[in-house]
C-alpha cells in the first residue's frame, strides 16, 4: 500500500497561485494513478484533477480547467497541483488520492487518501 502526505496549502488572495504537493511512500509510486479532490465545509468531496501512472493522460473538473495543472514526478514519488487564478470558491481542504487502476472522478474508487491540506482564497 501507499501513504500520502499533502503540503502547500495556505491563504491566498483571489487571482493568486498556490502549488500543492503530495508525497507518497510505500509501494512503487509509478504503479499508482493519482487524483486531487477537494471538500468545502458542508459540501461533498468533489473531483479536481487526475493523472495516469505514466503522466500521459490527465483529467480535470470543468470548474478548474485552464487554471489548474496536475503533474507528477515519479522519481520524486510526488504528484503536484499548480493552481492559478484562484477564486474564493476554490476554498476547501484538498486531498490527494491513489489507486492502482482508476483515475476518474469518483472518490469512492480510490483506495488511498492523504489527510488533506487547507486552501483558503480571500476576495
Amino acid at each position: 500500500q501507499v501513504q500520502l502526505v499533502e503540503s502547500g496549502g495556505g491563504l491566498v488572495q483571489a487571482g493568486g497561485s498556490l502549488r500543492l504537493s503530495c508525497a507518497a511512500s510505500g509501494r512503487t509510486f509509478s504503479t499508482y494513478t493519482m487524483g486531487w479532490f477537494r471538500q468545502a465545509p458542508g459540501k461533498e468531496r468533489e473531483f479536481v484533477a487526475s493523472i495516469s501512472r505514466g503522466g500521459g493522460t490527465t483529467n480535470y473538473a470543468d470548474s478548474v480547467k485552464g487554471r489548474f495543472t496536475i503533474s507528477r514526478g515519479n522519481a520524486k514519488n510526488s504528484v503536484y497541483l499548480q493552481m492559478n487564478s484562484l477564486k474564493p470558491e476554490d476554498t476547501a481542504v484538498y486531498y490527494c488520492a491513489a489507486d492502482t487502476v482508476y483515475y476518474g472522478d469518483l472518490p469512492g474508487r480510490y483506495d488511498y487518501w492523504g489527510q488533506g491540506t487547507q486552501v483558503a482564497v480571500s476576495s
